[in-house]
C-alpha cells in the first residue's frame, strides 16, 4: 500500500475502461484520490486546477493528441509529475518509444490487478516500471534524436506544431491559441530550428515519428 493519500488522474476517452481502472486502483492501493478526463484539453485543465497531482495514467489515443504528442505536452508543462502510459498495445517498440518520450512506465491494458498496483506503486516511489517484455526492441536512432529535439519545444510551440501538422493555416492557429499571426510565425521559426526542418512539409513528415505503431492491435 502507498503511505498517505495519492492523487491520480486517469486520462482515457473510453468511460468503461476508466471505470474499470478506477476500481482496480482503489482495490489495489486503498487510500487514493482519482480524477478522470477524456481529452488532452481536459487533462491540461485538471493539471492546472490541481497542484497536488502525483501521477497521470495516460492512454495514447486521446482527442487532442497525435500519438505520443499528449505525453510530450504533459511532460513539458508538468515535468515534476510522472506519466504512465496505459495502452492496448504491447509492442516492445512502442514501450521503448514511450520511455524515450518521457514516460515513467508502461502498463498494458491487459494487465491484471496485482500488476497494475505494482506498476503504480513503483512509479510513485520514483522508479521506472515496464512490463516483463520490457523495451527490448532495438532503438531507432533517428526517432530517438527526434524525441530529444521535440522535448526542447515549449508547450505553446508544441501546440502550434501539432496544429501545423493537421494542416491549419497560421490564421487558424492564431485563433486557436489566442495569439497574433506574427506570434505564430515566430513560433514556427523556433519550431523549425529546434526540429531541424526547413518548412511545413518537412515538419509534417517529422511528426510521423509521433504516430503509434499498431501492426497487431489497436491502441
Amino acid at each position: 500500500m502507498i503511505p498517505g493519500s495519492s492523487k491520480i488522474i486517469i486520462a482515457d476517452d473510453h468511460p468503461l475502461f476508466r471505470s474499470a481502472l478506477c476500481q482496480a486502483i482503489r482495490q489495489g492501493l486503498g487510500n487514493v484520490s482519482i480524477l478522470e478526463c477524456d481529452s488532452i484539453k481536459k487533462l491540461e485543465d485538471l493539471l492546472s486546477a490541481h497542484n497536488d497531482i502525483d501521477l497521470v495514467l495516460l492512454d495514447l489515443h486521446m482527442p487532442g493528441a497525435n500519438g505520443f504528442s499528449g505525453l510530450v505536452l504533459v511532460r513539458r508543462e508538468h515535468p515534476e509529475i510522472p506519466v504512465v502510459i496505459v495502452s492496448a498495445s504491447e509492442e516492445q517498440h512502442n514501450i521503448r518509444r514511450a520511455i524515450d518520450y518521457g514516460a515513467s512506465g508502461f502498463i498494458p491494458k491487459s494487465a491484471d490487478l496485482p500488476t497494475i498496483s505494482k506498476a503504480i506503486e513503483a512509479v510513485l516511489q520514483g522508479n521506472i516500471w515496464l512490463p516483463e517484455k520490457g523495451a527490448d526492441a532495438p532503438p531507432n536512432e533517428d526517432e530517438k534524436a527526434f524525441a530529444e529535439r521535440i522535448r526542447t519545444l515549449t508547450p505553446q510551440q508544441l501546440r502550434v506544431f501539432m496544429m501545423l501538422t493537421k494542416g491549419l493555416l497560421n490564421k487558424q492557429i492564431a485563433s486557436e491559441v489566442d495569439v497574433s499571426e506574427a506570434t505564430v510565425r515566430t513560433h514556427m521559426t523556433a519550431i523549425f530550428r529546434k526540429l531541424g526542418v526547413r518548412n511545413r512539409t518537412q515538419a509534417v513528415l517529422a511528426a510521423n515519428y509521433l504516430n503509434i505503431d499498431t501492426p497487431n492491435t489497436n491502441t
